[in-house]
């Protein structure tokens, strides 16, 4: 027998309520229920059907009970909370459009493609700064009210495993526990050897660094979740066998099929390679692309969402302000002048000549030097260093003395020397007119080099009189704990923080803008992707100031660096176009990494090559490129914006409450005025849409099992239903000690609900169901019996589920059959109050009539899932030859690759795509086939008094 979640079951003497099915054998299933009965109430637990027996309470068999409750209280707050727990069914979004939020319409429209499509699997590959956090947060919210998201896996970057689980937390109530080293070397200890961490917790979030170490893959490999996010995708794509990108690779594999439902995020979602992407597309769907090297935008058209600032400037507009630039130039120093005359004139005697090397490492050199002295001697100091602990390290005892004369000369640029620097200083109080020490104005410094990184932040720290904790750095040196913490520290608002020094570490996903709007580029990368990253921390939805941009150069001399440096000026302006016109700098420069563009930007360097025109030239031209695919399909991913895409909101759901605040503030209400379940202190205040009370102890005990970094300090729970004050409580919080919100988001994800429905469906004693007397509404004589019916798919999926309403008219014994809706109409219960009279007479008599309904109730599931039935299968058959043609496709294409395989891997190869091919068509099967049976549940009876 096949289950699904919301049924009612004896299990060992107990009743039990279904939250979900998991398989545990091909056979059996693994029940995970919650107590209703007496004994077990609250409890949770999982039983499987091979060794436990399970009944199905019969629903004809339900107790009739006059519910005693003033208007009929009970009962209204009873068939809400059955209302709440049906799951939708359809491609609407319910909930999403809701979070503690104020979403704008593209934000909703990755949902709206995601549940549009038979798996929830997509790439939302929105430009930075546009959200794709909340868009992922939207997408798990409307899965979670499915019940497909029970487990959930967060997979991103050490330093922004604190950022994204506060978001998910403060705006859409989803509690990941946050698996850094500590929290990790801490379940390790706790839990038995042979369990796996990974199944100790329903929703985690962990860094892709930590999960790509083959002790934790192996673990990966023998847990499933429902959904799986990789934030920063592009980081786990094929890059050429890397041995960094390949390992991170290896573990997004893995987890791609280790769910159902998988989200990836990146702002950069591909590198020009068809190989590179395909392997992100695949990873969603691997039964969508026959050759890898040769696929078309149609074969991944609904795998994507993919849009720019300049594609939803209407919708931003009074969201992001504009930015403003400041481009400030140095006059190089004498000393500085003197190092780049030398060099300019440096040459060595062995250096690996034969292969350009000297030239190469001059570029290196000068790089390092346009970043700051500090940065040239580090680099200088490296190469020595090779050099001399090499076996033939006197043939190049030359061009090591060169190298010394070099550094020698560069240890003399003192700060006052250092141009930019003392340029920086005077921008700081000239330009951007920004006082030191006031945190609440910080300021956010990047360099690419960390050497340059050390040397600000001790310079600035005598020159400005900050001490240690006034002035912090970021950098991909610092672990994952060092890292969460510099990030926290400077959100908030009361530390003491004025300034952060970072490299790029920082301008990948880090959300900057709650405390900066000002950002200084000390040294001008070379590349525009890096621009992109870098201005999008603090130039991005949600910014309140104006963000203010700080481009620093020196001016030479020398032709040959003041040539240089109006190359980075022109790619400082290829930026502000690329943000106004086009969107994604590849479609500018035709190059899809950071290190193809610095190369690009190597190259005019040592061709003095200042031209911009022959930049654009050099920039644009990629029709000599024989990879067909990136003409095609790369580069109109990067130039097109997604089509608009249709968005669906199911704003007028069916319930008897206006909203969720009322539903808890009147729930809450009953529990406080006594009986089971007593609950003290309750305020309520109508003007903020808040409510406040005392957190009961079974309430503490739920609240035990989130994350520890939302530990409930006070005893008191405070939520707010107004998305307008819980964004300000977001934002106030950095003002506090802590950078969590005191206050919590009333909405139907809150664990509170789950707990306050709990303890109103245990008003009335198990398997029973309320009866009430209508005044006016029904005919005179008229029985209503309340159903649930719900058809599962064969994964015990909820498919189909409606509410009836089943009339008896006096005389008659044959029902009238009628939705939950048309009744509500009738009745307006959702509208008045139910005066309740008194004892209701013969109930028992009205007991008789539950068989008749529940037949009809079925009769009536049967023939929707008949109409369902008929309504897909040309579409499940169509999906199946699709499937059919797409495997021979493959199968064909992988032929045409085998030629340099032997084989043992052709074989190996061709079982796999068979393997994926048939699981996918299983997966097809289980999710679209339908059990035959109804279950069938008893809400409640009405009767004309």
């Amino acid at each position: 027998m096949k289950y699904a979640p919301g049924l009612h079951v004896l299990i060992r003497s107990e009743a039990w309520r279904v939250l979900r099915v998991d398989p545990a054998s091909a056979e059996h299933d693994a029940l995970t229920v919650r107590g209703i009965s007496e004994l077990v109430r609250d409890h949770e637990a999982i039983f499987s059907t091979e060794f436990d027996e399970v009944t199905v309470l019969d629903p004809a068999q339900t107790t009739l009970i006059h519910d005693e409750s003033s208007n009929y209280n009970a009962t209204r707050l009873y068939m809400e909370s059955m209302l709440r727990r049906m799951p939708p069914v359809d491609d609407h979004l319910h909930v999403g459009h809701k979070a503690a939020m104020d979403p704008l319409d593209y934000q909703l429209e990755p949902t709206a493609l995601a549940l549009s499509q038979p798996r929830q699997r997509i790439l939302i590959a929105d430009a930075v700064g546009l959200g794709k956090t909340l868009e992922a947060g939207i997408l798990l919210s409307e899965l979670i009210v499915r019940k497909k998201a029970k487990r959930i896996l967060v997979v991103t970057l050490k330093s922004l495993l604190a950022q994204f689980q506060k978001e998910m937390w403060t705006r859409f109530s989803i509690p990941l526990v946050r698996l850094d080293s500590i929290a990790l070397a801490r379940v390790q200890r706790d839990i038995p050897t042979n369990h796996n961490p990974f199944n100790f917790f329903d929703k985690s979030i962990i860094s892709i660094d930590t999960l790509k170490q083959p002790s934790w893959l192996e673990k990966l490999e023998k847990a499933r979740w429902d959904v799986i996010v990789i934030d920063e995708a592009h980081n786990v794509a094929e890059r050429g066998g890397r041995s960094q990108s390949s390992r991170r690779n290896r573990a997004a594999r893995l987890l791609a099929k280790q769910s159902d439902s998988l989200i990836m995020l990146s702002a950069t979602p591909h590198d020009g390679k068809a190989e590179s992407f395909a392997s992100l597309m695949n990873m969603l769907d691997p039964t969508a692309i026959a050759n890898p090297h040769d696929y078309t935008q149609q074969d991944i058209k609904n795998l994507y969402v993919r849009r720019f600032k300049k594609d939803v400037l209407e919708d931003l507009r009074q969201k992001v302000p504009e930015r403003k630039l400041f481009e400030l130039e140095a006059t190089a120093s004498d000393l500085e002048e003197e190092a780049y005359e030398m060099l300019s004139e440096l040459s060595f005697d062995r250096i690996d000549k034969h292969r350009n090397g000297a030239h190469l490492f001059k570029i290196s050199i000068e790089k390092a030097l346009l970043s700051s002295p500090a940065a040239a001697i580090s680099t200088l100091d490296n190469r020595i260093r090779n050099y001399e602990g090499r076996k033939d390290a006197h043939e190049y005892e030359g061009d090591v003395e060169t190298l010394r004369d070099f550094k020698e000369l560069l240890e003399k640029i003192t700060p006052k020397e250092f141009s930019k620097y003392q340029r920086l200083l005077s921008a700081l109080s000239k330009d951007l007119k920004w006082k030191v020490g006031k945190s609440s104005d910080r300021l956010v410094i990047f360099t690419e080099s960390i050497p340059t990184m050390r040397w600000l932040a001790e310079h600035l720290r005598q020159d400005l009189g900050l001490d240690e904790e006034s002035l912090l750095t970021l950098s991909g040196e610092m672990s994952d704990i060092e890292q969460q913490h510099v990030v926290e520290e400077f959100g908030k608002r009361r530390s003491s923080v004025s300034i952060l020094v970072a490299s790029d570490v920082a301008s990948e996903g880090i959300n900057l803008h709650y405390q900066s709007h000002r950002l200084v580029h000390f040294d001008i990368p070379w590349s525009l992707m890096v621009f992109q990253q870098r201005n999008g921390r603090i130039d991005r939805y949600g910014q309140e100031s104006q963000p203010q941009i700080v481009y620093l150069s020196t001016t030479s001399s020398n032709e040959d660096i003041d040539a240089d440096r109006r190359i980075l000026q022109i790619l400082v302006r290829k930026d502000e176009q690329v943000q106004e016109n086009i969107g994604d700098p590849s479609a500018l420069t035709g190059k899809f990494s950071v290190e193809e563009e610095e190369a690009v930007v190597a190259q005019k360097i040592e061709n003095n090559d200042d031209s911009e025109d022959l930049f654009d030239l050099f920039f644009g031209d990629d029709d000599d490129d024989d990879d067909g695919f990136v003409d095609a399909s790369v580069l109109q991913l990067a130039r097109e914006s997604s089509e608009k895409i249709n968005v669906k909101i199911r704003r007028h759901q069916t319930s008897l409450f206006d909203n969720d605040y009322n539903y808890l503030n009147s729930a809450l209400e009953t529990l406080s005025e006594g009986g089971k379940q007593q609950l003290e202190g309750l305020e309520i205040n109508h003007k903020k849409h808040e409510i406040s009370f005392e957190i009961p102890a079974d309430l503490r005990r739920r609240f035990k099992q989130l994350p520890a970094e939302l530990e409930f300090k006070k005893d008191r729970l405070t939520l707010t239903s107004d998305h307008v004050n819980m964004d300000k409580a977001i934002k106030d919080a950095w003002r506090a000690e802590s950078t969590w919100p005191s206050i919590h988001y009333l909405w139907r994800l809150h664990p509170v609900f789950d707990w306050v429905e709990d303890r109103i469906m245990s008003t009335f004693p198990r398997h029973s169901a309320p009866v009430v007397a209508l005044h006016e509404g029904l005919e005179p004589g008229e029985r209503v019996i309340i159903a649930s019916a719900l058809i599962p798919n064969l994964k015990s999926q909820p498919v189909l589920h409606k509410w009836y309403a089943v009339s008896f008219k006096e005389g008659t014994t044959e029902p009238e059959m009628s939705s939950f809706e048309e009744f509500l109409e009738r009745t307006h219960l959702d509208e008045r109050t139910l005066p309740n009279r008194g004892e209701i007479e013969g109930i028992g008599d009205y007991e008789k009539l539950l068989p008749v309904a529940v037949r009809h109730v079925q009769q009536a599931m049967v023939e929707v899932r008949r109409e369902f039935e008929q309504e897909m299968r040309p579409k499940l058959d169509a999906q199946l030859e699709e499937l059919k043609i797409l495997r021979d496709k493959k199968l064909s294409a992988q032929m045409e690759l085998f030629e340099h395989k032997n084989e043992l891997e052709q074989k190996s190869q061709l079982r796999e795509t068979e393997r994926i091919f048939e699981d996918y068509k299983t997966w097809i099967k289980e999710s679209f086939k339908t059990e035959d049976v109804p279950f069938v549940q008893i809400i409640a009876a009405f009767i004309q008094a």
